[in-house]
């Protein structure tokens, strides 16, 4: 245990401590679980990675380890005290102090409309709801087609709604097990298709509508 309490692991307890239920873990995640998480991202994809809870870097630097472009990185932090950490450890990255609830206004800041990938190691379950629903309802939205939202979890169960992946016509599976991090942790992929599923269109009305009359104006559900 003393190994795992160096000076990262002795600030992720301070904020912990401080605020447990927005840091979610008691200490950084492990290099097994990152290079896991890390692994899950499309190089092939033209977009930036958005890394959404950096913490003090261990999956940032599973990310550039990887081949991820330094100028194709934006780390989303809203911790002052691990921001600070970041900023001092990657000096060569784009270290955002915001709240991933404007992942997609801080993805169009860096002048892209869309990601390759967003990686999240957000304590989801843990937020309040609507918190929940905001973060990964904006970041199924920035994906672009063939992209992915990577997110882990110490539960059994997939942390996103099954409502919010049918909405972005995404699909969740699990990606692997990372026995090697405390507690142990599953990663879950939740890939947005390269092109739409016929399967996940909504299914054609069977009623027969009346021929729309003249100057008649039609309304479009959003």
């Amino acid at each position: 245990m003393g190994d795992l309490l160096d000076r990262d692991g002795r600030l992720f307890l301070s904020r912990w401590l401080k605020a447990p239920l927005r840091t979610g873990a008691v200490i950084p995640s492990s290099p097994a679980l990152a290079r896991l998480m890390a692994a899950q991202v499309d190089l092939s994809l033209p977009g930036p990675v958005v890394e959404l809870g950096a913490g003090t870097g261990v999956i940032t630097q599973a990310l550039l380890d990887i081949g991820v472009a330094p100028d194709q990185l934006i780390v989303i932090e809203r911790d002052e005290a691990l921001h600070r950490v970041l900023a001092r450890r990657f000096p060569q990255l784009s270290i955002t102090l915001g709240d991933a609830c404007n992942v997609r206004d801080i993805v169009a800041e860096h002048g892209d409309t869309e990601a390759a990938a967003v990686v999240s190691s957000l304590p989801l379950l843990s937020l309040p709801d609507r918190i929940q629903w905001r973060i990964v309802d904006q970041s199924l939205a920035t994906l672009m087609p063939g992209g992915s939202l990577v997110q882990y979890t110490y539960g059994p169960n997939c942390p996103i709604p099954r409502s919010l992946q049918y909405r972005h016509g995404c699909h969740a599976r699990s990606a692997g097990f990372a026995l090697l991090n405390l507690p142990p942790a599953t990663v879950w992929r939740i890939d947005r298709p390269a092109v739409v599923r016929r399967d996940r269109l909504p299914a054609p009305s069977r009623r027969r509508h009346a021929p729309a009359m003249a100057g008649a104006s039609s309304a479009a559900g959003s």
